[in-house]
């Protein structure tokens, strides 16, 4: 899935001289948390909440020591007195904006959006906006896969070896001594001896996603509570 298959397209944009008071009341109106600042087809910036709640008007606005402030830039303060006093979105938005375009897998999003602390990105195709990826966007992808129904593999002995690949294909799998698995209409049975109970859930939580699984009986030891001494690697 790409940008493109998840994002919004329908994008509430304001100008950079949009009073910064109609761009409070139009994110209030539409219940959202960012707004692109377009300059006619550019982009030149993005208003989130992180620009809104440091302001003078609520007394929020941030307070140096006279030691920091000493050693701060005139530029960086003549730029942060600006964000907490300036009156139209241009004076207020963040213009370093972080951009996908609409080809941009979603896993690159995700990370994106984990790296740069940030809520949302702006989609671009050949330099236009097109839409916009939020966290929201994600989750609904993600519920439309959980609530995906998979079809269901040809019989049990395919479903036994894609759960044994799937555990031999991970680090932590291939550290299960004695594993075994059977397979009966579906129905997953595992045998081992695991030597955490976090390695126990990964073990489970493999099977069960194994498409055609119905269900995953548990007969997993863990060592420290099985007696056996077992070298795990």
């Amino acid at each position: 899935m790409n940008a493109a298959d998840i994002m919004t397209p329908d994008v509430i944009t304001v100008a950079p001289e949009t009073p910064l008071v109609d761009v409070v009341a139009l994110m209030l109106e539409h219940r959202i948390s960012g707004v692109p600042v377009m300059d006619q087809d550019t982009l030149a910036g993005i208003i989130s909440e992180g620009d809104l709640v440091r302001r003078i008007e609520l007394g929020t606005q941030p307070r140096r020591s006279h030691l920091l402030e000493a050693f701060a830039s005139s530029t960086a303060l003549a730029g942060e007195y600006a964000r907490t006093h300036g009156r139209k979105a241009s004076e207020v938005m963040t213009a370093d904006v972080i951009t996908v375009e609409d080809t941009t897998p979603i896993s690159v999003i995700a990370q994106m959006l984990e790296t740069h602390r940030i809520k949302r990105v702006p989609v671009l195709r050949e330099g236009r906006l097109v839409g916009i990826v939020s966290r929201a966007n994600l989750l609904r992808a993600l519920a439309a896969r959980l609530q995906a129904v998979p079809e269901p593999l040809p019989n049990d002995r395919r479903i036994r070896m894609t759960v044994f690949n799937e555990l031999m294909s991970q680090k932590w799998g291939g550290r299960v001594a004695q594993l075994d698995i059977s397979v009966q209409d579906g129905v997953v049975t595992l045998w081992g001896i695991v030597s955490s109970e976090e390695q126990r859930m990964a073990v489970r939580v493999a099977a069960e996603n194994v498409p055609g699984v119905t269900r995953v009986e548990d007969k997993l030891e863990n060592v420290m509570d099985s007696g056996t001494l077992v070298p795990i690697a």
